[in-house]
């Protein structure tokens, strides 16, 4: 709309420039030829009378570009200078609106929109930075206690007790590394355009059933309560996908619940929606904590996660997946008392 008002207003003043001194070349050869008696008949007066209107618009033309045109090379120069920099790594590159005629010129919002890019470019080497060093502290503490336990096997007066719990350490580090390593690939894959997404309609309630069963060597050694109900729901997802959600929440929920808790999971209809809550009454989660729980590598307890192997990515997975599926999961705790997980999902729609 905008754009089509510019062009439209261009050419008003086009014509409009041209109407005048189209007018003013006329009255010029009208006055040349009154003035020296010339015999200017209609075809000789109309050509002179375009000559000269075309001279003069030229004319001003050319005056306008003289003046222009150094400001306007300048404006190109900084906009390549700043490409190239940002092509360099540096994103700290902002190019001020003055050069640019103000932010409704074209080139206000072409400088709008590098600002923006170097911006987000900034954001994401930000969070690139950080994954890595997260990524690095995750390894390396499994990997000073397999290189530290692995010199302590070679001395010849271990008893075999001794040796049997250093062995026992080093495969749980190797454990929790190759379990890192599963995380990472599978968030990665997650997170890219290209993973594979096949979504049918199936049974929730088998599905979280099962799910359950599987975890049962861990609720049993804990003598966990179990209080299980779950309604007949149909949804629309991808069954593996989901089946690490539910793998996930799960297994958090009896990690972090003492002997003799209680562990309740219910799943209901909800209109056109279903919902899932896991509760627990374990250690809980601090309020400041709450809003983070979800990102990459945050850990509540880092102490207590790294006791239990916890790489601080099963929750961050689990909210990639359910994103995925366009549905929402929500966190009730408190310090103590328990935690109550609460995944809403899309009922299975005709397909």
């Amino acid at each position: 709309m905008k754009k089509g008002l510019r062009i439209t207003a261009f050419i008003l003043i086009f014509l409009s420039i041209i109407f005048l001194y189209s007018s003013i070349a006329n009255l010029g050869s009208s006055w040349i030829a009154n003035q020296f008696d010339l015999p200017l008949d209609g075809v000789i007066r109309g050509f002179i009378t375009t000559a000269t209107t075309f001279f003069m618009f030229f004319l001003t033309m050319s005056l306008i570009s003289l003046r222009a045109g150094p400001r306007r090379s300048r404006s190109f120069t900084l906009i390549i200078d700043a490409i190239r920099r940002i092509a360099k790594g540096d994103y700290n590159v902002r190019l001020d609106h003055d050069f640019a005629h103000g932010k409704n010129h074209p080139f206000g919002e072409f400088v709008d929109s590098i600002n923006h890019m170097a911006v987000e470019l900034n954001e994401m080497e930000k969070m690139r930075q950080e994954f890595i060093s997260n990524v690095s502290h995750e390894i390396q503490s499994p990997l000073a206690s397999i290189s530290g336990f692995a010199k302590v096997l070679k001395r010849s007066d271990l008893t075999p007790e001794a040796r049997e719990r250093y062995l026992e350490i080093i495969e749980t580090e190797s454990l929790r590394l190759a379990h890192l390593s599963d995380n990472l690939l599978k968030l990665t894959s997650i997170e890219s355009d290209h993973h594979p997404f096949e979504a049918k309609t199936y049974r929730l309630d088998q599905q979280i059933r099962k799910i359950i069963l599987s975890c049962e060597p861990q609720w049993v050694d804990k003598s966990l309560e179990l209080d299980v109900s779950l309604e007949e729901v149909d949804i629309w997802a991808d069954e593996e996908l989901m089946s690490q959600v539910w793998i996930n929440l799960i297994n958090n929920s009896i990690k972090f619940t003492p002997d003799g808790g209680r562990l309740s999971i219910g799943l209901r209809q909800l209109g056109e929606w279903g919902e899932v809550t896991i509760t627990d009454t374990g250690i809980g989660i601090n309020p400041e904590d709450q809003d983070y729980i979800f990102e990459r590598f945050y850990k509540v307890d880092k102490s207590r996660n790294r006791a239990s192997g916890g790489s601080g990515l099963g929750l961050s997975i689990v909210k990639k997946i359910i994103d995925l599926h366009e549905g929402s999961i929500a966190v009730q705790s408190e310090i103590e008392e328990g935690t109550t997980f609460t995944v809403t999902l899309p009922m299975a729609r005709h397909r």
